[in-house]
């Protein structure tokens, strides 16, 4: 009879280390490939490429392989403990690392029955990381990026966005990942502010920036990155003009667009009521959403209604009443949005939706509240964090500072610490040097 071993593995770029390591394992017995969901996947780094199916198909079609299953996590232990495998196959290049946990506990798994672990040596001159770089500077399509936040949802608990107003912004959200207990973290999309976009245009946030404006910032984010948008609609205008925005956001590869249910000349929420703003009718609010999503050609993209209740002191009942008639008029999800210093009535509103019959996706925007950590936001049932202006705020300070201290020393050495170094820019975009 023959030895049963085990492979788990992401597949998303297949190469000849993978290749080696099944050629390795079919020596060995018979191939059971455990392929990483996009949910395991995620659990310690970006979405694949290709979906789980697509690349089930490709690892099912590699000489050497006898079947495929699911892993669900990026532990082994649950699989090699159902199909108790004599072997598992793996390259020598996880003993440190994100994997390294993940190695000693196959290895203590497989002692429970006498099982081997057998690592081959990692081939030279082959880097998934480097095949994703290469990818990734060539960009991605605007379907893979349509669907991108979709299947991001589907694969984590919680999603972290960050406001973009130029296409350096965006290079910074695409590129910026720090290490936390041994697991890189990153944003996982952008923000199209509206507030961002107009102040990085010297305009006020009263929608005077139009709309083509906004769509050639966009235009120009998404030629140099691959992660998804959502776009802020502010009100979305007449519902006339909103199925076509709608259009051409859905063209451009833009995964969702946010709504908020106030009418007339747009002011920021942050200012609530002391200034003139004016909430829109449940009835047509809903007319809004349901032309939006009958506007669009994919079941991709998304329609994510924003509830202005509780900025303008309409109380949590009738935020619910709300968000109850905005998912079943069509909205893909919610969002929510307080100016209070503290999370409370953003968590009361959480825990209440929870038990609307239709609930979908809910995203919260904690700018005012922002004491509050991601963890507790999921833990009452948020979806979406958006971090929706801290890039423009961070940066119009340190401008001025520089403008400053070139005004007052009559040069500029005294600030060359809290500059980026003048070759570092000129490196900075990859083709620049």
């Amino acid at each position: 009879m023959s030895k049963k071993v085990y492979i788990g593995m992401s597949a998303d770029l297949v190469h000849p280390g993978h290749l080696n390591v099944i050629a390795k394992a079919a020596s060995l017995g018979d191939v059971t490939i455990g392929l990483l969901t996009d949910a395991a996947i995620a659990s310690y780094k970006r979405v694949p490429y290709m979906t789980f199916e697509q690349r089930k198909l490709v690892v099912e079609n590699i000489k050497g392989v006898q079947r495929v299953v699911p892993q669900t996590t990026l532990d082994y232990v649950p699989n090699l403990q159902q199909l108790r495998p004599d072997y598992v196959v793996h390259g020598d290049d996880w003993k440190e690392g994100v994997q390294k946990k993940t190695r000693q506990n196959v290895i203590d798994c497989l002692a429970q029955w006498g099982g081997e672990l057998v690592e081959v040596p990692y081939t030279k001159g082959v880097s998934s990381t480097q095949f994703h770089k290469a990818i990734k500077e060539i960009g991605v399509t605007p379907e893979i990026r349509l669907k991108s936040l979709r299947r991001l949802l589907a694969a984590k608990p919680q999603l972290r966005f960050l406001d973009i107003h130029n296409a350096l912004s965006g290079l910074i959200i695409e590129h910026t990942k720090v290490i936390k207990d041994d697991v890189p973290v990153e944003f996982d999309g952008m923000w199209g502010s509206s507030l961002t976009d107009s102040t990085a245009k010297g305009k006020p946030d009263i929608e005077a920036v139009d709309v083509s404006s906004r769509m050639s910032t966009l235009n120009e984010v998404i030629e140099v990155t691959t992660k998804p948008i959502i776009y802020d609609g502010d009100t979305g205008g007449k519902p006339e003009h909103f199925k076509f925005t709608v259009k051409t956001l859905e063209r451009l590869g833009v995964s969702a667009v946010i709504i908020e249910d106030k009418t007339g000349l747009k002011k920021n929420s942050l200012f609530g009521t002391e200034v003139a703003q004016t909430q829109d009718s449940i009835e047509n609010f809903c007319a809004k959403i349901q032309v939006g999503k009958a506007a669009q050609a994919t079941d991709d993209f998304m329609v994510i209604a924003r509830i202005e209740s509780l900025i303008l002191q309409q109380g949590i009942e009738d935020a619910l009443t709300r968000a109850e008639a905005y998912l079943d008029a069509g909205a893909d999800g919610i969002m929510i949005h307080s100016r209070e210093k503290t999370p409370d009535e953003i968590f009361e509103f959480c825990q209440r939706y929870k038990a609307l019959p239709n609930r979908k996706i809910l995203v919260a925007v904690p700018s005012s509240y922002n004491q509050v950590y991601e963890h507790e936001l999921l833990a009452h049932g948020v979806n979406i964090v958006i971090y929706a202006n801290q890039l423009i705020r961070s940066a119009y300070p340190a401008m001025l500072n520089t403008a400053k201290s070139i005004l007052t020393h009559q040069r500029s050495a005294e600030v060359d610490d809290t500059m980026m170094p003048l070759k570092e820019i000129l490196e900075l975009i990859p083709g620049g040097k």
